[in-house]
C-alpha cells in the first residue's frame, strides 16, 4: 500500500471519474457526462500538483500556524504575551503591530519546521492542508482591523519545504474578511457576529483567492499547491448563507479562473477549487455552480459533536456505516477529523487516552479506512497541539502508538463486525 511519488492526482471517486498518469488525463466537470481529453501536456514531473493515480490523500493540518487557535496551545498563546486574549485580532490589539508582528513571526518559523515536514514525510504522509486568514494579503486589511503582518513570506518558506518533500499542498481560507461564524477564534477574530455573508467581504474575499492563485502559478515555491479551500466551515443554516451559494461561490471560483486564464495556465494545470461539502450543513455548494472544471470539496467528520450515542461500540457502528459521499459531491476530501470525543466524558475511564490506546487505535484505523474507501482520502486536525492529548495531535498520536510510523501499516479489519 506505499504510495507513489508520481506527479499528478488521480480522483478515483466514481467509475465515470478517471485521472490517468502521464501523457493523458481527462478534465472533469461536475456535469460527468462533460468529459474531454488533453493529451501530451507534459507535467513537469518536478512539481506534485497532481497526486499519484493509485492512491488516496493521507495529510495533517496545520492547525494554529497561520490561524491561531489558542485552545490547542495554551503555553505557547501565552508566551507570545496573548494570554486572555480571544483570537489573533484580539492579541494584535493588544500588544501594538510592532510587538504583535514580532512575536507572530517568531510563532511562524518555530511552530511547523522543516524537521516537522521531514519527520510528516517519514510517516508516509503525502499532504498538508495550511489553514490562512485573508489578511495576509495585506492590502486587504482594514485599519479598524488588527492582524499581525510578514506571514506570507513563512507561508513561502513553508510551501517550498513541503515541495521539496513531495507532499501535495492545499491552502484552505480559515478566516474569511468579516468572520464566517461568529464568536470563533478559528476565523481569526472571534467577532461577535459572523459578517462575511454581505457582497462587500465576498469581494474581498475574491480579491484574496485571485492574488493567491496568482503567487501559486507564478513562484515555484508553491508549485505543489493543487488546490484552494474557498471558505472553512460556513454557518451550518442554509437559508442564512443562500448568498453565499448564490454570489460568493460563483464569484470565488471565477476569481481563481480568471487570474489563472490571465496566465496563460492550461486547463489541465488548473487549481482545484473547493467548498464545503452538503454534508456540512450549508446547502448544496453546486446549485450555482454549472459545467465548472476542477472543483473538489471539503467535508469534516468529528463525532465529539455529532448527535450519536456515546460508546466505543457506537462510534465504531457509525464510522463504518457511514458514506462520507452520500451526498455525491465528487471528489470529496476528509478535510478535518480526530479522536477526540464529547468533553462530558472525554477523561472519564472509558475514554482515558492513557488507558484506551487500543480503542482508539482501532477508531484511528476505522476512520481512514472507510475514509478511503468512500472518498478520496482524509487529513488529520491536527499535526500537533500542546494539549498532551494525541487525540487531537497526529504527532503525538505516533509516538503513543495509536497511529502507526507507516501510515500504510493502519490496523487492518477495524470494521469487522461493525
Amino acid at each position: 500500500m506505499l504510495l507513489s511519488s508520481a506527479p499528478w492526482l488521480a480522483l478515483l471517486a466514481t467509475p465515470v471519474l478517471s485521472w490517468l498518469p502521464g501523457e493523458h488525463k481527462e478534465i472533469y466537470a461536475r456535469d460527468s457526462t462533460n468529459l474531454f481529453n488533453n493529451t501530451a501536456f507534459g507535467v513537469d514531473s518536478s512539481s506534485k500538483r497532481w497526486l499519484q493515480a493509485s492512491g488516496k490523500v493521507r495529510g495533517v493540518n496545520l492547525g494554529s500556524l497561520f490561524v491561531f487557535e489558542p485552545w490547542l496551545a495554551e503555553t505557547e498563546w501565552a508566551s507570545m504575551g496573548c494570554d486572555g486574549q480571544a483570537s489573533e485580532f484580539d492579541c494584535v490589539s493588544s500588544l501594538g503591530q510592532t510587538q504583535a508582528n514580532s512575536v507572530f513571526q517568531a510563532h511562524w518559523n518555530s511552530w511547523i519546521t522543516q524537521a516537522d515536514i521531514s519527520q510528516m514525510q517519514s510517516y508516509v504522509l503525502n499532504t498538508i492542508r495550511v489553514p490562512v486568514g485573508y489578511w495576509m494579503l495585506e492590502s486587504l486589511v482594514y485599519t479598524s482591523e488588527h492582524f499581525p503582518q510578514g506571514g506570507i513570506e513563512y507561508l513561502e518558506t513553508l510551501c517550498g519545504w513541503a515541495s521539496d518533500a513531495g507532499f501535495y499542498i492545499i491552502i484552505d481560507l480559515h478566516g474569511a474578511p468579516g468572520a464566517q461564524v461568529a464568536t470563533n477564534p478559528d476565523t481569526g477574530q472571534n467577532a461577535p457576529s459572523a459578517g462575511f455573508y454581505v457582497d462587500y467581504q465576498y469581494a474581498r474575499a475574491e480579491q484574496f483567492l485571485s492574488w493567491l492563485t496568482n503567487l501559486i502559478h507564478t513562484n515555484s515555491s508553491f508549485r505543489n499547491v493543487g488546490m484552494i479551500g474557498t471558505v472553512n466551515e460556513p454557518i451550518q443554516n442554509a437559508d442564512t448563507v443562500a448568498t453565499m451559494r448564490s454570489s460568493y461561490y460563483p464569484g470565488a471560483y471565477n476569481a481563481i479562473r480568471t487570474a489563472e486564464q490571465a496566465l496563460g495556465i492550461a486547463q489541465n494545470n488548473y487549481l482545484h477549487v473547493q467548498p464545503m461539502n452538503e454534508l456540512w450543513g450549508s446547502g448544496d455548494p453546486n446549485q450555482y455552480l454549472t459545467n465548472d472544471v476542477f472543483l473538489a470539496y471539503d467535508d469534516h467528520r468529528y463525532l465529539k459533536w455529532a448527535n450519536v450515542t456515546v460508546s466505543q461500540s457506537a462510534y465504531l457502528t457509525n464510522t463504518c456505516n457511514d458514506n462520507r459521499n452520500n451526498d455525491n459531491d465528487t471528489p470529496t476530501i476528509v478535510g478535518e477529523f480526530s479522536l477526540s470525543v464529547p468533553d462530558d466524558v472525554q477523561w472519564t475511564a472509558a475514554w482515558d487516552p492513557s488507558t484506551q490506546q487500543a480503542f482508539y487505535t482501532q477508531w484511528f484505523a476505522a476512520q481512514v479506512t472507510k475514509y478511503e474507501q468512500d472518498t478520496n482520502g482524509w487529513i488529520f486536525w491536527a499535526w500537533k497541539s500542546q494539549l498532551g492529548d494525541y487525540r487531537w495531535s497526529y504527532q503525538d498520536a505516533v509516538t503513543a502508538g495509536v497511529i502507526p510510523g507507516n501510515v500504510a501499516d493502519v490496523e487492518q479489519g477495524a470494521c469487522d463486525g461493525y
